[in-house]
């Protein structure tokens, strides 16, 4: 007698990873909208400007009050380029809800090979509820997959993401965003909370960052 044939155990942190797309982002091309001073010299174009940010993180906020109506909903920040984002979309839900703070890094100057590296953990009680966990940008994709590895391994009563910007270009891990803002194209971006070098986040609009800046800094 044969041996009844096994089936293969699915594993539920890549079912998190590949689930199907909620909200699609907006796609953006780069354009020749010039920032203004003094930063003209230093940025090539406003790629996403403050009005078209606040209209859709508005949007995004008004699908998440219908998604999560009636749910144990906990919001969880990946710091830091994420603090303006977070900020501004969880004032556009209107829920009640928690809210916590994980620090996730890749540090490519200060590590080997753009180590992923935990700088903090959650500190509340996520087993059971709904998360969603917010980052400002998918670009490679390791840095969210690693969270979600983590806050899969918490026991949340489901799981799901939300960046303000994607990058598909730059994907290495397979893994999509469940809600995104915008769709860019493979341009260095800083601008509401995103920085090189630790400058730029306070600017209200994205900006595309002329290459001479970055290119300057490996020479």
């Amino acid at each position: 007698m044969t041996a009844p044939e096994q089936k293969p155990q699915s594993n539920p942190i890549d079912a998190l990873i590949h689930s199907p797309r909620i909200q699609q982002g907006l796609t953006v091309e780069l354009n020749q909208r010039s920032a203004p001073d003094p930063w003209q010299s230093e940025l090539r174009s406003v790629l996403i400007s403050e009005t078209e940010l606040k209209d859709r993180v508005r949007e995004i906020g008004e699908i998440l009050t219908q998604d999560y109506r009636g749910k144990d909903l906990v919001i969880v920040a990946l710091l830091n380029g994420t603090a303006l984002f977070f900020a501004d979309l969880i004032r556009q839900i209107e829920l009640p809800m928690r809210i916590d703070f994980m620090g996730i890094s890749s540090y490519r100057d200060q590590t080997v090979g753009g180590e992923i590296v935990m700088t903090k953990n959650l500190q509340i009680d996520i087993s059971g509820s709904s998360v969603l966990l917010v980052d400002d940008i998918l670009d490679s994709g390791a840095t969210l997959k690693r969270a979600i590895e983590i806050i899969a391994s918490q026991s949340p009563g489901d799981l799901k993401t939300c960046v303000l910007l994607e990058k598909p270009a730059r994907r290495t891990a397979p893994i999509e965003a469940d809600y995104v803002g915008f769709t860019i194209p493979d341009e260095f971006v800083v601008g509401y909370g995103l920085d090189y070098a630790d400058l730029y986040r306070n600017l209200p609009f994205i900006g595309a960052l002329h290459p001479r800046v970055y290119e300057a800094e490996t020479r």
